[in-house]
């Protein structure tokens, strides 16, 4: 489209609306990360502006979110708070993703199942109520998540600091009560971290506070390109990348909703892995789409990707402006926002409708969630995508097993009248030709019970029609399938007549040869074709 002054204006909107969204956003997800409050607002700054102008959504704002804070916290105390391995992983995981993109598989990381997803972003919520209750009575945030903030209380709650307590509670309060009306000219969070600030340098002055925080621009921070740390980063890095992934699609499929767009996942992708790459190189923590400035931005009438570059340009002249200012921010009020957000990315919705939602995909969400917040982000996607993939394998195994007809046919009526010369050894219900009929997919899902159960009706049968004519699809395990069928009719010597075979089905069976038992002359196209290939197999004419 043509743009104009008209497009600016909302944009410009749009992009102020974000960054002030963002601000408190970035400072929280930066303290929380363990590398620091200015950490979060470069990390916004670089990969909003990179997903802004190489990403594949014109409306998405990017930066530091919930989910790649505490992957990057866990990494930070994995590698002994080393700074440089820690973005070393930065660093890797944003280069995984532009291949991810480049490769073209970035529409692939979208069939995350949703218990999965669900599981996750319950168990990053999790883990940020648990690590904020520390700074919210005056501690220091346990950067080794749930479970060492946990271990942490029984030293921590007798000394806290009743000023951390009282402004933490403020900015839960102001969150949660501040008018839904007002929000769109100024955001909740804004207005916590103002009134929270206010009171800690005016009222509650003991406590902790942020501290010096750098101004100026980023200097750049090296990688280590050591083999050993290359090969221990490898994993998190991968990780990082699609969780960072997973995050930006999701938000990509909101802000397509709200608008009407259709994004591009592969350049999305690619657009925020090279944002992810510049943070590690900046000493800043990884981002992906953030829904709530995307919502924002768009609700304020952005509508390209100029209004992600103004939300960039706009919290980097902040950084440069206030960054003196910065340091008097209380931790508990940072920590406030944070577990509101935190409460937020529950998906309590998953939780309310339990009693209608099937018990193995309940179950999944509940196993991806404890191994996220008691174990690691890492294991808890590992174990949920197996155990998504064993639930969805048992309900194919339903779907597949009903798409099967395997049925006897009479000689009566499939073969006609043949035996009745002398009417005494005639038997009409008489069904020596079968019927299998594979109609839709077959996967490895349904492979072993079809093994049983089909076998048993092959074997009564002297001619067994295999018909493939509504066969769509056929996995290697279910090739092997037929494969098996084929051999136990040999064995019981029952002829095999192959019917419609064509399509994907043809060309799955030929790849791995599992017809090579039947002989050319016993294929046909339809079913009057098979009748007459049976009729000659039983020795009858046809």
């Amino acid at each position: 489209m043509d743009y104009n002054l008209s497009n600016f204006r909302d944009d410009a909107f749009g992009g102020i609306t974000a960054a002030v969204v963002a601000l408190p956003l970035s400072l929280a997800f930066g303290v929380a990360s363990g590398l620091g409050a200015i950490a979060g607002l470069y990390g916004a700054i670089a990969v909003g502006f990179f997903a802004a102008v190489f990403g594949g959504t014109n409306t998405q704002i990017s930066g530091p979110t919930a989910p790649l804070a505490v992957a990057i916290s866990v990494v930070f105390i994995s590698t002994g708070e080393s700074l440089t391995q820690t973005l070393t992983v930065a660093v890797l995981a944003g280069i995984f993703q532009i291949l991810i993109g480049a490769l073209r598989l970035g529409s692939y990381v979208a069939y995350t199942p949703y218990p999965v997803v669900s599981g996750f972003t319950t168990g990053v919520g999790g883990i940020i109520l648990f690590v904020t209750t520390l700074p919210l009575l005056g501690r220091e945030h346990a950067l080794g998540g749930a479970l060492a903030a946990v271990q942490a209380w029984p030293e921590a709650a007798p000394k806290a600091n009743v000023s951390a307590l009282i402004l933490g509670v403020v900015a839960i309060g102001v969150s949660i009560l501040w008018p839904r009306r007002l929000r769109t000219l100024l955001p909740a969070s804004v207005v916590a971290l103002i009134v929270g600030t206010l009171l800690g340098m005016t009222v509650f002055t003991d406590a902790p506070v942020i501290g010096t925080v750098p101004t100026g621009m980023p200097e750049i921070v090296f990688p280590s390109l050591t083999l050993d740390t290359l090969t221990s980063s490898a994993v998190p890095a991968i990780t990082i990348a699609l969780i960072a992934s997973i995050n930006s699609l999701l938000t990509a499929l909101v802000a397509d909703s709200m608008t009407g767009d259709d994004h591009n996942p592969n350049r999305e992708l690619i657009g925020v892995g090279m944002g992810n790459v510049v943070a590690g190189l900046i000493g800043a923590i990884p981002g992906a789409g953030a829904t709530t400035g995307t919502a924002a931005n768009i609700k304020a009438g952005g509508r390209t990707r100029v209004s992600g570059v103004i939300c960039a340009a706009i919290i980097l002249a902040l950084v440069l402006g206030i960054g003196r200012y910065i340091d008097r921010i209380p931790h508990a009020v940072l920590a406030g926002i944070l577990a509101k957000v935190g409460f937020d990315i529950i998906d309590w919705r998953f939780f309310s409708r339990f009693r209608y939602i099937q018990r193995e995909h309940f179950l999944v969400m509940l196993i991806t969630v404890g191994f996220a917040v008691f174990v690691d982000l890492v294991t808890a996607v590992g174990i949920g995508l197996i155990a998504a993939a064993l639930t969805t394998a048992r309900q194919f195994e339903v779907l597949e097993l009903d798409s099967i007809v395997s049925v006897p046919l009479l000689d009566t009526a499939f073969l006609g009248n043949l035996l009745d010369d002398d009417g005494d050894d005639f038997d009409m219900f008489s069904a020596r030709v079968g019927l299998v009929s594979l109609r839709g997919t077959f996967t490895v899902a349904s492979a072993k019970r079809l093994t049983t159960s089909l076998g048993l009706d092959i074997r009564e049968h002297e001619v067994v029609i295999l018909d493939f004519s509504e066969t769509l699809y056929v996995d290697p395990s279910a090739a092997q399938l037929v494969g098996r069928l084929i051999d136990t009719a040999m064995a019981e010597n029952t002829e095999c007549v192959v019917m419609g075979l064509e399509g994907h089905a043809k060309t799955s069976l030929e790849a791995f040869d599992v017809l090579r038992r039947v002989p050319k002359d016993h294929y046909a196209d339809t079913l009057d074709e098979a009748r007459g290939l049976a009729n000659s197999l039983l020795d009858k004419p046809s």
